[in-house]
């Protein structure tokens, strides 16, 4: 099938179906960033909720001079809690330098908990080692959800420093922290990742053990003594 023209996307853009405005959002995966972020900018204030989400995601994705103000409005902005965490994670997606102090903001006067994890995951994402401090912060919150992200964004930035503070979860009642701790200890080589690797092999879950097999194997790899 014929990939549609820029005219008949746009058209599809303003259709009144629902589902024509989607199927034109999802076929801009196949447009150039300067030709489908005109597009995508038409459907940033869509009535449905599920399109605007989508249209966010895009402008991650999708990068044009215009990628990094758009999001930062609506991550301060937008009325819609979800819409503001899905650009705080599209901000990561840019992996743009300049959204680091404001998703730090973000993450520290967010009142809602998805918006100040999709900070913190977006935190990670930029690799910026300056948000050591930020994700710290979050491992002494009471969201365990918070946890998952800051121990999993120290793992993206390399924070081997780091490493004394995320182990007390290795024995977490959470699966879930005890497999991003196995994952993030896979990124930060030390004497006491391969310990903490070597205790979460025999981990009761499977995907606890499994994700800390790979990372031994993924530190072993990069030349570190297992």
């Amino acid at each position: 099938m014929a990939t549609p023209s820029l005219d008949e996307l746009s058209a599809q853009l303003e259709s009144s179906s629902l589902r024509d405005r989607m199927v034109a959002l999802a076929n801009l995966r196949d447009v150039s960033a300067e030709e489908a972020v005109p597009l995508i900018k038409k459907v940033l204030n869509d009535e449905s909720l599920q399109i605007r989400a989508m249209a966010v995601f895009a402008l991650g994705i999708k990068q044009t001079a215009e990628s990094y103000p758009i999001l930062v409005n609506i991550v301060e902005n937008d009325p819609d809690y979800s819409i503001r965490a899905d650009a705080a994670g599209a901000l990561g997606y840019l992996e743009d330098k300049r959204a680091f102090e404001v998703l730090v903001r973000v993450f520290y006067e967010e009142t809602n908990w998805l918006v100040r994890f999709s900070a913190a995951v977006a935190l990670g994402n930029l690799k910026d080692p300056r948000a050591r401090e930020t994700l710290i912060s979050a491992l002494d919150g009471p969201e365990v959800v918070l946890q998952q992200a800051a121990i999993a964004a120290l793992g993206e930035i390399k924070d081997v420093t780091a490493v004394d503070e995320i182990l007390r979860f290795a024995q977490a009642e959470d699966w879930l922290v005890r497999q991003r701790l196995a994952e993030a200890l896979g990124n930060l080589p030390s004497p006491k990742s391969v310990s903490a690797l070597k205790y979460l092999e025999k981990d009761s879950h499977y995907h606890v053990s499994e994700s800390a097999k790979i990372s031994l194997k993924r530190l072993e790899e990069a030349g570190y003594p297992v």
